[in-house]
This record gives structure tokens, sequence and C-alpha cells, in this order.
């Protein structure tokens, strides 16, 4: 029997709730195929503007362009099949295809001038406003780099807003970029802080905006708003969309600010965009921003040598000519397509032109400079491992410095006590998390001083997980093990102290040294039974040692089983990071079943998800296949329904790769099921 049409929309807005990807996208692909043969009709026109939005946003954009014809065509012939929403969502994706069509070079110019007039046409018919219109002019305009573009610009800022103008977090980002490019920086960056105060958010922003600000920044010289705009901008890259043009624009700043290292370490991470991104313009300009930073850094770091999997580069000055000659390539097809010579214009003065440089500091706690042994405390001695890591140490002679734990306590009305520290850093953790670690530092130098070491030790714990957050992971390695040493010294309980163990470990995997983190959960699994899966395994896990109430045995082995079990899931995941992919798989696969047991089925959950992953890295896509099942039905269990469609995504492309096209529609299917 036909579904009814708020039967098919409601299936087709449980699809638009799943994250961008390739099981979204299949599962749009499969709605449509099944409204198309068996109706309603009336559903038709949501369904081919759903599969043309998964596409664009799921990093699939050249396959939108067939559905976006099939809207135009159904609109052409059967515009009663469209409700408001629907005529809505087609000329608003009109924006969509002929900014994308801009961003390939094999794409005729004669083509897109008659898209824009198809476009402007539609638009006047419809009796839109041409807000729209007179923006994708411009752009056209800007990405031929012809001198309309400045009368282009203005006719668009001067085009009253309507329903399909950019959203009002996108447009001052996009009218920012170009006053950046013209020179306008003063006007560019009152734009942008006057937009920015008022928090705005959508797919991109406020990432895209905080991307350009920052290197604006750099030209005003205003090295403190520098940094704190690229801390803030980095916490907004990770939010589902391809953030091409950010990523390479904050591995630029790192670069011209002198921040070599982080600068090569993010430039490994996001390597996968110097081969690939979303369209070939998209990956010019992110060769543009990197070898911005390439050609900077070659100068005193070329021979440094990096892990690249598909550039033919092993050095950075390598690496600057790989990315030059890629550049000067794509630009000369922009060049051919367009009638100018702008992109090799623009591609060459990265490398005659050298960018403006500022020195900008982006740590966020300050280097131990050691501390005074505080007077000894009933019970609370320092263990070796504080000693290791400086705890108790003097500063520099032997003598006492500013920063040393003397210094930081008050006298009776001289300062802060550590109590009132942690009140200020929890108050300033939301608006200013640089500043919340700072304080929880000074608040731990303060409770060490009083002989406080499980106090200190926490506080300087959130210093560093705070510090960590802020991307300072050279703060956040140097006080990750000194506040575990202090928890050690402070006798507090494992299960206690393997949370921050985890929290250092996470650091350590993502500053590239998974081993130290190892080190410090492997520790703390030893002394709450080793880990589940190892042969330590069978060890008891009833509780141990000389903390907690005696008469809640009960409560403290589940506390402790629960850590044991968090660690183990921790280990598994820095064992994946090494590149251990098997041995990562069965500890993920051992604790998933131990989470299952204890009823924790986002836990299980999650540790299959582990477990599939990295069967898959080991070249066993059948096995990860079974195992990823698994994690797709515990969080549908668990009722986590981003996380089962994120999962989802890897089954549906693995099940691609193994040519089994029936059972990835199928799973797809099923992911937008409540």
């Amino acid at each position: 029997m036909t579904r009814s049409v708020h039967e098919a929309n409601g299936a087709l807005s449980r699809i638009r709730d799943l994250p961008y990807g390739i099981a979204r996208s299949t599962a749009a692909a499969g709605e449509l195929d099944e409204i198309t043969a068996n109706g309603p009709v009336e559903a038709r026109a949501y369904a081919l503007f759903v599969l043309v939005e998964s596409y664009v946003w799921g990093n699939e954009v050249t396959k939108a362009y067939l559905p976006f014809t099939q809207l135009l065509r159904w609109w052409d012939e059967h515009p009663e099949h469209f409700d408001e929403q629907d005529a809505h969502s087609l000329f608003w994706s009109f924006k969509w295809m002929v900014g994308n069509l801009m961003d390939f070079p094999a794409v005729p110019a004669a083509q897109i001038d008659r898209t824009l007039d198809d476009m402007e046409r539609r638009y006047a018919v419809a009796g839109n406003g041409m807000n729209a219109v007179t923006m994708s002019r411009f752009q056209w305009e800007r990405s031929r780099g012809t001198q309309d573009v400045a009368a282009a610009y203005e006719a668009w800022v001067a085009t009253p807003r309507d329903d399909f103008s950019q959203c009002e977090a996108c447009e001052p980002g996009d009218r920012a970029a170009y006053l950046f490019d013209a020179g306008r920086t003063d006007e560019g960056v009152r734009l942008l802080e006057t937009v920015l105060a008022g928090s705005p958010e959508c797919a991109t922003e406020p990432g895209d905006m905080l991307s350009h600000l920052q290197l604006a920044y750099l030209e005003q010289g205003r090295a403190d708003e520098a940094a704190t705009t690229h801390r803030r901008g980095l916490r907004h890259l990770d939010n589902g969309v391809a953030m091409t043009g950010p990523q390479g624009r904050h591995i630029e700043f790192l670069a011209r600010t002198g921040n070599a290292e982080r600068a090569l370490g993010r430039l490994e991470e996001q390597q996968d965009s110097l081969v690939s991104a979303d369209s070939p313009r998209d990956r010019w300009s992110f060769l543009l921003s990197v070898g911005t930073a390439t050609a900077l850094l070659a100068r005193e770091h070329g021979d440094r040598s990096l892990t690249l999997r598909e550039v033919p580069a092993s050095t950075v000055a390598g690496l600057d000519a790989w990315i030059r000659s890629q550049a000067l390539e794509l630009a000369a097809a922009f060049d051919a397509r367009n009638g100018t010579d702008a992109a090799t214009r623009r591609t060459e003065k990265v490398w005659t032109s050298p960018p403006t440089v500022l020195p900008v500091s982006l740590s966020v706690l300050t280097a131990p400079s050691g501390v005074v042994s505080p007077a000894p405390v009933a019970g609370r001695a320092l263990s070796d491992d504080a000693a290791a890591v400086g705890v108790g140490e003097p500063g520099p002679g032997g003598a006492p410095t500013a920063s040393t734990a003397s210094a930081a306590t008050p006298r009776p009305g001289e300062g802060p006590t550590g109590p009132e520290f942690v009140a200020r850093a929890t108050e300033a953790a939301a608006t200013d998390p640089a500043s919340a670690a700072r304080l929880y530092q000074q608040a731990s130098s303060t409770f060490e001083a009083g002989g406080l070491l499980a106090d200190a030790g926490f506080a300087l714990a959130e210093a560093a997980q705070l510090a960590a957050l802020e991307q300072d992971l050279t703060g956040a390695l140097t006080a990750f093990p000194r506040a575990v040493a202090l928890l050690r010294a402070g006798e507090v309980a494992p299960e206690f102290r393997g949370q921050v163990a985890r929290a250092f470990a996470r650091s350590s995997a993502r500053a590239g040294d998974p081993l130290v983190g190892l080190v410090a959960v492997e520790k703390e699994l030893a002394d709450l039974g080793g880990p589940f899966g190892a042969s330590a395994g069978a060890v008891s896990t009833e509780p141990g040692g000389t903390d907690g109430p005696d008469d809640a045995p009960t409560s403290r082995a589940d506390a402790r089983s629960r850590e044991r079990r968090e660690l183990s899931d921790t280990r598994a995941r820095l064992l994946a990071s090494t590149g251990e992919h098997a041995q990562a798989s069965a500890a993920a696969e051992a604790v998933a079943e131990e989470y299952a047991r204890a009823g924790d089925l986002s836990g299980a959950a999650h540790a299959f998800w582990l477990a599939g992953t990295t069967r898959a890295e080991a070249g066993d896509p059948e096995g990860a296949v079974d195992v990823l099942e698994s994690a797709v039905d515990g969080f549908r269990l668990a009722r986590d329904q981003r996380s089962r469609a994120s999962v989802g995504n890897e089954l549906v492309a693995i099940l691609h790769g193994l040519g089994r096209e029936d059972a990835a529609a199928q799973v797809a299917a099923t992911l937008s099921e409540r």
C-alpha cells in the first residue's frame, strides 16, 4: 500500500536528522527510488532535495547535479506537486549548484554563464529577491579574478537581503574574505568583530570567520587577539562537515607566528587534503594556505622529516616544492577555463611575496620552574614518581622563584587561597578557558605548598585538561604526569587517578606520542587488576587499598571495575594509534564484552566500533562488518542516534567496498528508524 505524504515526509525528515556522510546519502537515494517507483508523487520534490542536500554536504558534490537537474525538471513539469517549502528548497539549492560549478575547472565558463542567467530568470519569474543572484555573480567574477569583481561586490551588498540570502552567519564571512583579499583589512576586521559578538552559528560558522580573522589580526600586529581567535577557531572545526579552508588557514597561522612544530604536526594530521578535497578549488585553496606555511618553514626546517602517506616528499623542502607544482597545475586549469591569469598570479605570490610574520605565544600554562617541598604532612610523603617530574624541587640554582610554592602560599590577608583560585577558575572556564587553566595551576601550587597533595593533583589535572582543549599540548603534557604524581603522593585511589591518566593519554596521542600515555594507563591498570582480555584479566577486582569507606565494599568494587573498563578501553585506543591494529581490535572486543556484562550499552557500542575500525585497518573488512554491526545495534539499544549513524557511515562504506550494495542500502535504510 502506498504511504501517505505525511509518512513519506516523515521518513525523509528522519534521514535529514542523520549526520552527513555516505550512509545518509545512500538512505536518501533509496528513499527517492521508493517514492519515484511507488509514490506518493507529492513527496518527490522533498526527496530530490534531501538527496541534493546530502550529496552537497556529504563530500560528494559532483553527485548532486543529477538530482538537482531532476528537481528542476519536476518543477517545470509539475509545479502543483511543490508546496511552499519545496519551492524554497529548490531555489535555495540553486546557490549550491551555481557555486559548485565554479569550483571545477572542467566546467566551461559558458555553461556557468548560462546557469547564472537561468537562475536569474527563474528567480524573476517566481518573484524572488535578487540577493542570491547578485551574490552568485560576484562569486563568479571573484573566481575568475576579473576587473569587475569590485563592482560585483558592491552590487551584491547593495541588494536587499531576502529569503534566499546567505544565512546571517555565513554572509559576513563571505564578505570579509573578499575584503581581506582586496587589502581592506580594517574594514573586514570591524565587520567580523561586530558579527562574532552575537555568537552566530551554522554548518561552517563561526569556524570559517575565525580562521580569516586570526590572520587579519596578524596583519594588524595584534598578537593577543590573534592567539585568542586561533584557539576559539580550533574549537569550531569538528562540526561534521568539511572545513578544508579553515584547516589550511590554521596551519598557515601557526607557521606565520613562529609555532613551527605545531604547524608541522597539524599539517601531518590534515595531509589528506593535500591530495583530495570536495572540489579542485577547495584543494587549490588548501595548497595555497599550506604552501604559505611550507615556504616559511623551509627556510629553517627544510631538512625536517615528515611522515606523508600519498605525497612523494619526505622533508619540508620537498613538500614545499611539490605543493608549488601541484598548485600551479591547478591554477593553470582554472585560468584556461576562466580566460585570465589570476589563479597563476595568486599562486606565484605565495612564494614570491613573504607574508606578515608575527611571533605569537600559544602557551596556556606557565612552565614550572620547580617548587619548594611543602612541610611534611602525616601519611603524605612525596613519592619517587613525584620527584621524577619536579615536584618538591627548587628552582634554578636551588633558590625558589616567583612561581614556587612558597611564593604562591599567601600569608593571611596577602592573597587568594587554593579554594578561592578554584572558584575563580570554575567561573572563568566557560568563557575564558585559558585564564581558567592558569587559575587552576595557581590553585595547585597553593594547595601543594600547604601539603594538600590530592587537592593539588586534581587542580593541576583540571589545568592540564583545559590547556589541552586550548591546544597547548606542551603545557598539558608537562602538567598531566605531575598531576598523576601528586595524586599518588596524596594516596588517591586508582579508580580516581585513572581518570587523570586517561586524559593524559588522550593528549599524548594527539601530540603523536601515544606510548607515553600507554605507560601511564597500564600503570593504573596494574593497580586495578590489569586490562580486560589480557593475562592479568583474571585478577580479582574486589576492592583493595586503604581508601574508601569500609562499609561500602560493593560501591567501591563497582567504581574500581568501572574505571578498569574505561582504562582498558583507552589502552585499546592507544594501541590502535600506534598501528597495533590486531592487538587493538582484540583488546577492544574484550572490553566491549565487559561493558555489555555491566549493562553499559553505549560503552560496549563504542568499543565494538573501535574493534571494527581497527579490523578494517588491519586488512580484514569482512571481519570488520560483523563487529560494526554489533556497534550499530548497540547504539540503537542505547538510543544514541548520532553515533549509530556515524558508525553506520563506516559500515556502509565498507560494504560498498566489498561490492555488497544491497546490504549497504539495507543498513542505510534502517539507520533512520527509531
